[in-house]
Parts: structure tokens; C-alpha cells; sequence
């Protein structure tokens, strides 16, 4: 795994005008069934891939975290909204707020665990976003998420075969 995390970046970047073309394709003739088809293709990738081997996530990005997510892991961590925010978050350039540091503040690197698993952010679950409906709205997401995810760049290579354009 950590041979392919270090190509994986270059790969993906080599791909990009390929993947970026196929989704502009995809979007004037978007099939009915492309959720189905990308859930089936998430589905399969899943049960090859296991997070906890890569963590590449966590380790090189950060996800946005909402005011929910601020009030529910400051309570879960005990401490104040205010010192949470000041101690672990940032604003960026979209003004969302977002980690100071990477890899993730509550990323256990010995075992890739996350700390805070149970109360985690709403992106950190729904990440790496390859089975939410309307796919074809997050496809900008998904492009960049090839350069950082193992799964998503094989999802992304498997719907390319599934569904040619």
C-alpha cells in the first residue's frame, strides 16, 4: 500500500485530462443509472479495501468541519467550543473551518484509528463520497480525491471501463 500511496498522486495527475474529459462527457449524457452503477462500483472497491491499511486521508487533508461537528467533538473531547476551535481549527480560504495541522490532530498513527471515530465530522463519514446520490455533482470532489484515495482512483478507472464513453 505504501509503494501505490506514493504513485498515487502522479498517477492520478497523469489521468487527470483522461478523467476530466470522460466526466464532462458524463455530465451531457449522464446516465439514469449512474448512481447505481458508482454505489456497485464503491460497493466492490470496499470489500478489497480496508481504510485502516492507508489512512492517506487523514494524514494529508483536512475535512470541513460545521458548526455540528464543532459543538459535538468539543463535548465529546471536553472542552469548550472556543478552545476546541482555537486549539485544533483554522479558517481557510472559503472561510470554512477546517485542521491547523496534518495528518489529522486525532489520527492515531500506529494503527490508522481515528480517536474520535464515533463523533467524527460529517465529511470525515461521508468521505470519500464515491456512494452518495447524485454523483455526477461531485465529480470536481472526485477528481481531486483520486490523487489521495486508493479506492477512489479505482472506482474512478472501474466506471471508466463500466461506462464508456
Amino acid at each position: 500500500m505504501e509503494a501505490f500511496l506514493k504513485e498515487l498522486p502522479g498517477l492520478a495527475k497523469e489521468k487527470y485530462p483522461e478523467t476530466k474529459k470522460y466526466f464532462e462527457k458524463l455530465k451531457k449524457r449522464t446516465p439514469k443509472n449512474l448512481d447505481f452503477v458508482v454505489q456497485e462500483l464503491h460497493n466492490s472497491e470496499f470489500k478489497r479495501t480496508d481504510c485502516l491499511t492507508c489512512g492517506n486521508c487523514c494524514k494529508t487533508t483536512s475535512p470541513i468541519f460545521t458548526e455540528k461537528d464543532i459543538q459535538r467533538i468539543a463535548k465529546y473531547v471536553k472542552m469548550k467550543e472556543y478552545q476546541f476551535i482555537s486549539t485544533y481549527l483554522e479558517r481557510d480560504q472559503d472561510d470554512f473551518y477546517v485542521l491547523k495541522t496534518a495528518p489529522c490532530s486525532f489520527l492515531d498513527l500506529n494503527d490508522n484509528m481515528c480517536t474520535i471515530y464515533d463523533v467524527r465530522p460529517k465529511a470525515c463519514n461521508e468521505y470519500p463520497h464515491t456512494n452518495r446520490r447524485k454523483f455526477i455533482q461531485l465529480t470536481n470532489l472526485t477528481m481531486k480525491n483520486t490523487e489521495i484515495c486508493p479506492a477512489v482512483y479505482n472506482i474512478v478507472e472501474a466506471l471508466k471501463k463500466k461506462l464508456p464513453l
